[in-house]
């Protein structure tokens, strides 16, 4: 039985944060360093999609927090137990995203065991997310988080809650959370698009104020799942 998975980050995560004593920043190797994981998902959808807005989010984050954090992001899959060595994975993508029963599982054990998935719909992706995560958990149900709730502040302030990055439909952007024994163990951005907002700035060419947005949002992710 796999036991809760955060006894096994904090330690580091302590380290990494700063908030832990007796070693200093050149001691501390670079395979140590916090790193981000995105999620290679079944079902034919652009998982891959953004390349640049992972690396550029550990880079920011790294100069603006006291985080130390790796240069590059991770690729992962469900067919594995490498999912575990991260305390936040990140998915997106335009098109389907699917789970077989074994990842289902792996998932689910990951996510009730400490874990965090942020999902960042790419425009397309809700139709078939939705379904995906009914199959995970029967039981739970997606709710809209407050523009109260802690993620909106965790280092930088949203009083107004989720961003809007991108106008891919009418609307406002949406942040919806899946909860465990009362623990947020996915966030999942709809109607807004970070990860386009965190790409390099000459891929979407978004106004600065948007990727400010974008990347302010993203890092109170990181924080988030760190210290909660």
């Amino acid at each position: 039985m796999i036991r809760d998975l955060r006894h096994l980050w904090i330690p580091t995560l302590l380290l990494l944060l700063g908030l832990a004593s007796g070693q200093t920043e050149a001691e501390l190797s670079l395979d140590s360093r916090f790193g981000l994981a995105r999620l290679h998902y079944s079902g034919g959808g652009d998982w891959y999609a953004n390349p640049t807005s992972l690396s550029n989010l550990l880079r920011e984050t790294g100069t603006r927090s006291s985080l130390k954090t790796a240069r590059k992001e991770t690729v992962v899959t469900l067919k594995t137990n490498d999912i575990f060595a991260y305390p936040l994975v990140y998915a997106t993508g335009h098109g389907n995203i699917a789970f077989s029963p074994e990842e289902a599982e792996r998932l689910r054990r990951y996510l009730t065991h400490g874990g965090f998935l942020w999902v960042d719909d790419n425009y397309g992706m809700d139709k078939h997310l939705r379904p995906a995560l009914k199959k995970l958990f029967p039981d739970k149900e997606l709710v809209e988080l407050p523009p109260d709730h802690e993620i909106y502040s965790s280092f930088y302030k949203f009083p107004q809650g989720l961003p809007k990055v991108h106008e891919h439909h009418g609307g406002p952007a949406r942040g919806f959370g899946l909860f465990h024994e009362g623990r947020l163990i996915l966030y999942y951005t709809y109607n807004t698009d970070i990860g386009d907002g965190l790409e390099d700035s000459d891929v979407h060419r978004d106004p600065p104020e948007k990727r400010e947005a974008a990347m302010k949002m993203a890092i109170n992710v990181l924080i988030y799942v760190l210290t909660n």
